[in-house]
C-alpha cells in the first residue's frame, strides 16, 4: 500500500470513530431494514453523508464547493452551525448564528498561520443565540494551511473538538486529491504544449511550399492541400479537452499524411486498417499523431527508395489495439531506451517519451508504449487503449469550420 493510500485509510478510520460516537449520541431504536444495530445504522449513515460531501471538495476549496458541502459536513458533526473559511473570508456559513462571521474571522488568524486548532467561547449580545462556543480545525495539505472548518455549538464539548478535527482531516484529504488532480491537469497541459511546440517548423514550411507549387499548375489540388493544412493545424492547436476520440485523432493523421504524400509522392505509401467499433474510443489528445510523425521521419530518413507505413486499430475486447509500423531505418534499442527514460532527447525523441509518459499517467504503467525496433529493421509501435476508463472521455468530434 502506498503512503498516500495509507494516509487515506488513517483519515477514514477516525471519521468512522466519530460516526460511532455520533451514532451512540443520536441514534434511536427504529426499523433499520436489516442494517443491524442503531450504532451500525449510524455508521452507514455517516459514510453516506461523507460520500455526499466529497465530490464538491474534489474541485478544491472555493465559495461554490464550500456551499455545496457545508450542509453535509454540519450534518456529519450534528452541530448547530458550521462554516468554512479560507485566508481571506468566510466562504459559507450553514446554520444559525451567522452574525458571528466577523468574530470568527478575527479568531482564525492564529490557526491559519500556525495550523493548530483552537476552541473558544463566542461573545454575543443576542440573548437567544443558539451558539456560544466554537471549534476551529485547520484544513492542511502538505503542511500548507488552505483554510479552516469551524463548528459552533451551544456549549463546550471535548468530544466535538475531536470530531471536528477528524472531519477537517477528511476534508483535507479531499483537498489533497483536488491538488493532485490539478497538478495532473497542469502536467498534461504542459506536455500538450511541448508536443505542439515540437511540430516541426520545417514541416509547416515544406507544406506551404508544396501548396504554393500547385497554385499555378493545379489550383484545385492547391486548394485541397490548403484545407488539409488548415484542418491539421486547427486540430493540433485546439484549446479544449485533454482527450479526443480515436476517430478524430485518425482524421488529423489523415490530414498530416496528405501533406506528407504531396511532398514525397510515390516514396511514401500508407496502409490504414481500422475496425469501425473502436472509432469512438477516447484517448489522450495528440497521442497517436506524434507516433505517425516518428514513423514518417525514420521511415524516410537515410533511404532513397520507398517507405511503407501501416496503421491498424483493432478491437481487442476491453481494449483498442493500435499499431503503427514502418519499414524504415529503425533504431538501436539501447538508444530508444535512453530516449524513453529522457536521458537524451534527440530530434523526434520528445514525442515518443511524451506519449509514453502520458499513456502511463492516464491508464497505468501496464499501458506504456511497446516498441520493437533494431537498426535497419524498421519500427513497430503498439499502444493499448482501454475502451472504458474512469475520467477518460471526449466531448465529441471536431468538424471543419
Amino acid at each position: 500500500m502506498s503512503g498516500f493510500l495509507a494516509g487515506l485509510v488513517v483519515a477514514v478510520l477516525p471519521l468512522l470513530a466519530a460516526g460511532f460516537w455520533l451514532g451512540r449520541r443520536t441514534a434511536r431504536p427504529q426499523n433499520l431494514g436489516g442494517l443491524g444495530t442503531p450504532v451500525e445504522h449510524a455508521t452507514f449513515q455517516t459514510l453516506h453523508t461523507a460520500s455526499l460531501a466529497t465530490p464538491p471538495l474534489r474541485a478544491g476549496l472555493t465559495e461554490e464547493t464550500a456551499r455545496k458541502s457545508a450542509r453535509k459536513l454540519r450534518s456529519l458533526l450534528g452541530t448547530d452551525a458550521l462554516c468554512l473559511a479560507d485566508h481571506k473570508e468566510v466562504l459559507v456559513w450553514d446554520g444559525v448564528g451567522a452574525h458571528h462571521r466577523a468574530e470568527i474571522m478575527e479568531r482564525l488568524a492564529g490557526p491559519l498561520e500556525t495550523g493548530r486548532g483552537e476552541a473558544f467561547p463566542l461573545t454575543c449580545d443576542t440573548p437567544d443565540c443558539a451558539v456560544r462556543w466554537a471549534v476551529v480545525a485547520p484544513l492542511t495539505v502538505d503542511d500548507r494551511v488552505h483554510g479552516a472548518l469551524v463548528a459552533c455549538a451551544p456549549r463546550e464539548s471535548a468530544v466535538l473538538v475531536r470530531a471536528a478535527g477528524e472531519v477537517a482531516r477528511w476534508v483535507s484529504v479531499q483537498l489533497e486529491l483536488a491538488d493532485l488532480d490539478q497538478s495532473r491537469t497542469r502536467l498534461i497541459e504542459a506536455e500538450i504544449k511541448a508536443l505542439r511546440a515540437q511540430i516541426s517548423p520545417h514541416f509547416i514550411f515544406n507544406s506551404l511550399a508544396v501548396i504554393a507549387s500547385f497554385v499555378r499548375t493545379d489550383p484545385e489540388r492547391a486548394r485541397e492541400l490548403l484545407l488539409e493544412f488548415a484542418d491539421f493545424t486547427r486540430y493540433s492547436f485546439r484549446r479544449h479537452g485533454d482527450f479526443t476520440t480515436l476517430a478524430d485523432e485518425l482524421h488529423a493523421i489523415d490530414h498530416y499524411l496528405a501533406l506528407v504524400r504531396a511532398r514525397f509522392g510515390d516514396r511514401l505509401s500508407v496502409t490504414l486498417q481500422v475496425a469501425p467499433e473502436v472509432l469512438p474510443v477516447a484517448l489522450p489528445f495528440l497521442c497517436l499523431q506524434p507516433l505517425v510523425e516518428n514513423a514518417v521521419k525514420h521511415g524516410l530518413e537515410g533511404k532513397s527508395d520507398k517507405c511503407h507505413i501501416q496503421i491498424t486499430a483493432q478491437d481487442a475486447g476491453a481494449e483498442a489495439l493500435v499499431v503503427i509500423e514502418d519499414d524504415g531505418a529503425g533504431m538501436d534499442p539501447d538508444l530508444l531506451r535512453r530516449i524513453l527514460a529522457r536521458e537524451i532527447s534527440p530530434s523526434g525523441g520528445i514525442g515518443l517519451s511524451n506519449v509514453d509518459d502520458r499513456l502511463r499517467q492516464v491508464y497505468g504503467d501496464d499501458h506504456g508504449l511497446v516498441i520493437e525496433t533494431a537498426v535497419g529493421a524498421g519500427m513497430k509501435i503498439t499502444a493499448r487503449l482501454p475502451k472504458y476508463q474512469p475520467g477518460v472521455h471526449s466531448a465529441g468530434r471536431l468538424g471543419r469550420e
